[in-house]
């Protein structure tokens, strides 16, 4: 499978998934708004997923693709699987402890997570219910990971790029059930979170069976302990802990910050936040995960010039996609929070203060798939000290600039922080893959770069202007006209970019036009 199409098969499954979770959104927004219960169910939903960054999809897959991916090629199937049963096993012991002893101490991991939430008795009783509920997701989605990381090794990249869905499909099932049949229907919320976990695990075990690969559990956790691979692969994972999780301790930091700004603000951050996974989300993670794998290969193979060559296409294809988005997010906030969530309790002063934080989020969003696409270069080398190194100094950033910032600016300062924490984590990847020889700008992919900014300049001058004029015309203010009015806009936007890579040549729209046509015409 080539390396674009590898990124469009997980790619087309993400969109489909932040689809589906904005529709989980816009039911939390509506049933919930953006209040105290909202937040009290927010924390609770980002504490498991906390962890599940650093120790499912983070440290742990970024350290166990690169090793099972070496090891599918060096020893062949068998030998892989049984390495990847251990590491299985050893991971849900571990975890299984983890989780009880977060479920024993939640009241004082709340108190941690959300310190502005202690003076409300109400708040804090409900957040530690709801934490108490949500945590063993941790340990499901843990599983999944793992499962993904065997499926993408060896190129399957649908069903975990599916699986997600399952997470909000659950939400938005329990959420509308719960309305019906419970008086706090957060509640059934809560549990949709941690049911949608169990439901995952099956529906890629599903998927394994298909490819003839049967996880068997080892019970023999001492001797696995001492297994030499096993080791090797914990050894990777402990600095990966913080490398690969940044993103999510940042956010953490965020949360546990926001938290004292206002009541709402957690909600407002998450929002905004969430809108901005969606291009982080299909666009970084698409490639990340693609690249990881591929990058492994090339290494092991020493074909280090490849190796080189598909660095540049990830990092142009992060760039092409994610600076347009944050463009738009930039120009659009206002608009798009109104059409996505402003409806049954959370109202237009939401809606304000959730679109300031999102314009602030998208002027790192770049940096952030730029960082997505170069951390692989690490991984695949066995690396994780280093991303660990950087992590240290984004932490510290970012932890300075939301002191800095969170008292003039409250929540949207802490955005702000994020988004300039992003940019040096950049720097860092850069100068540290050219003074490493792994890695550096070509003068073909900084000319690529500079075009896409271009065209996403004159893209965003052109939104705005058909925005000012579209809203002095057509002044009713409703969810019809609104609609309409993000169409045209959008679609004289795309229009717009379009014409103007064209020009540039930053894409040959002539040969995707036929690619697509001699598809059409092959199916």
């Amino acid at each position: 499978m080539s390396f674009i199409k590898s990124i469009a098969t997980f790619g087309g499954f993400t969109m489909i998934s932040r689809v589906t979770g904005f529709i989980r959104d816009m039911i939390i927004a509506n049933f919930l708004g953006a209040g105290a219960v909202s937040d009290a169910f927010l924390v609770s939903f980002k504490l498991p997923n906390l962890f599940r960054s650093l120790f499912a999809e983070g440290a742990f897959t970024s350290a166990f693709v690169p090793l099972f991916s070496s090891k599918l090629v060096a020893s062949g199937k068998e030998d892989s699987i049984k390495f990847a049963s251990s590491a299985i096993s050893l991971l849900t012991f571990i975890l299984i402890i983890f989780t009880l002893i977060f479920e024993l101490f939640m009241p004082y991991v709340v108190k941690i997570l959300a310190p502005g939430f202690i003076e409300d008795k109400e708040k804090i009783a409900l957040t530690i219910d709801l934490c108490r509920i949500t945590f063993p997701f941790l340990l499901f989605i843990s599983i999944v990971s793992f499962q993904a990381g065997i499926l993408n090794s060896i190129e399957r990249f649908a069903a975990p790029a599916s699986a997600p869905i399952i997470l909000n499909i659950g939400i938005i099932t329990s959420g509308l059930l719960s309305v019906v049949f419970l008086d706090m229907p957060v509640y059934g919320m809560a549990w949709g979170i941690t049911i949608s976990g169990i439901v995952e695990i099956l529906w890629l075990k599903h998927f394994l069976n298909k490819e003839n690969i049967k996880i068997t559990p080892n019970i023999h956790i001492i001797e696995t302990f001492k297994n030499n691979e096993i080791k090797t692969l914990f050894k990777r994972i402990a600095p990966g802990v913080l490398g690969a999780g940044i993103y999510q301790i940042n956010m953490v930091v965020d949360t546990i910050l926001v938290s004292l700004v206002s009541s709402g603000a957690v909600s407002w951050l998450y929002y905004a936040n969430r809108l901005q996974q969606l291009p982080l989300g299909v666009i970084g993670a698409a490639i990340s995960v693609a690249l990881l794998p591929l990058l492994s290969k090339k290494l092991k193979a020493n074909e280090i010039d490849e190796a080189k060559t598909t660095q540049d296409k990830a990092i142009f294809y992060g760039i092409i996609m994610s600076l347009p988005s944050a463009i738009i997010f930039i120009c659009l906030a206002d608009s798009l929070i109104q059409l996505l969530f402003e409806h049954g309790k959370f109202t237009s002063s939401d809606t304000i203060n959730t679109a300031n934080a999102l314009k602030a989020y998208a002027i790192g969003l770049p940096a952030y798939v730029m960082v997505k696409a170069l951390t692989p270069n690490f991984f695949a080398r066995g690396d994780t000290i280093t991303p660990v190194k950087y992590s240290i100094i984004v932490f510290i950033s970012n932890l300075t600039l939301n002191l800095i910032l969170m008292k003039p600016f409250g929540h949207i300062g802490i955005a702000i922080a994020t988004s300039i924490s992003a940019f040096v984590s950049l720097y860092q990847y850069i100068h540290g893959l050219k003074k490493r020889n792994h890695w550096e700008f070509s003068l073909q992919l900084i000319k690529q770069i500079k075009n896409v900014f271009i065209c996403s300049l004159i893209m965003g001058i052109t939104i705005y202007l058909t925005k000012y004029l579209l809203n002095y015309y057509l002044t009713i203010n409703n969810i019809g006209f609104l609609i309409l009015k993000l169409s045209i806009i959008g679609i004289i936007g795309l229009a717009t970019f379009l014409i103007s890579a064209k020009i540039t040549g930053t894409i040959d729209i002539t040969s995707i036009i036929r690619t697509i046509l001699s598809r059409r015409k092959k199916a």
